[in-house]
């Protein structure tokens, strides 16, 4: 729905709810992680064109990666205004290299961020606990009435959640204070551009004219 994972073994799990919350497709040993492919444009605070490209960027992504290493390695790959998050586990610091390299060299990738870790693949379980503490947390910000959930893009790894996007320091103040404070979270990573309320108030949309 909101994220679009392209991971073929979580998929094999094959449970309805997994399938719900995290939208599977089959590409084996690789994910691609956050909202975008669920963006609703209306509330994103990327342009259209971003939201575009970042989709570009994680699908191009997975697909190289998934290319070069098969199931040799577990990849998340998530694209936020042309920023890129790297998340998952690697072998050994030469297929980390060259991963890093394979996403830098997608077109449109402005800037890339690394956070492989160099281990054995984590289990299915494993990733299925993320997808669904993934969605957790994005009830969670949308419960929150005073935030714009989707200004938000959400990737967990290990129980450590990322979170991409663009919003103010009160806005990111709270956002932290309630996923710092769900279970299973051990980490909260915020990669986010800080906008000023001045920012925020030229994105809101003008309110509907009055009939006359």
């Amino acid at each position: 729905m909101r994220n679009a994972y392209l991971k073929s073994s979580v998929c094999l799990a094959g449970a309805a709810l997994l399938l719900q919350l995290v939208g599977c497709i089959a590409v084996p040993a690789l994910m691609v992680g956050g909202t975008a492919m669920g963006t609703l444009v209306a509330t994103d605070r990327r342009t259209p064109g971003a939201v575009i490209e970042d989709r570009g960027i994680e699908t191009k992504s997975a697909f190289r990666i998934r290319e070069a290493f098969g199931n040799a390695v577990h990849v998340n790959v998530s694209s936020y205004n042309r920023t890129v998050l790297i998340t998952g586990e690697v072998p050994d610091e030469k297929h980390k290299a060259q991963i890093e390299k394979i996403v830098r060299d997608v077109e449109n990738v402005q800037k890339t961020l690394s956070e492989v870790a160099i281990m054995d693949n984590t289990p299915t379980t494993a990733h299925i606990s993320d997808g669904i503490l993934s969605s957790r947390v994005r009830a969670a910000l949308i419960d929150e009435k005073t935030l714009i959930a989707n200004a938000f893009k959400i990737t967990t790894e290990r129980g450590v959640v990322y979170v991409q996007g663009r919003a103010t320091a009160r806005e990111i103040a709270l956002m932290t204070e309630i996923v710092s404070g769900m279970s299973g979270v051990t980490r909260v990573v915020r990669l986010l551009d800080v906008l000023t309320e001045e920012d925020l108030s030229g994105m809101l949309p003008a309110p509907p004219s009055l009939p006359k």
